[in-house]
């Protein structure tokens, strides 16, 4: 007998735990991304500068971010 089964998907096939950042690396070393990995800004929810970090933080507790990016300078 066979079984069949749907299953939901948020990203596809992609792993935001590792896949996300090697993209980000690959873009902060100015690596050719290709046309897929090019949609990296869609993952990216907020960007603030590393003295608003506790905003950052602010953002994940409410479960308002998907993916901050903190700004070192």
């Amino acid at each position: 007998m066979e079984t069949k089964s749907i299953k939901g998907t948020i990203f596809g096939n992609y792993k935001p735990r590792s896949d996300l950042l090697a993209l980000v690396e690959k873009c902060m070393n100015r690596v050719h991304l290709s046309v897929q990995e090019i949609e990296l800004k869609k993952f990216i929810t907020h960007d603030v500068p590393l003295s608003e970090i506790n905003r950052a933080f602010k953002y994940l507790i409410k479960g308002e971010s998907l993916r901050c990016v903190i700004r070192m300078v």
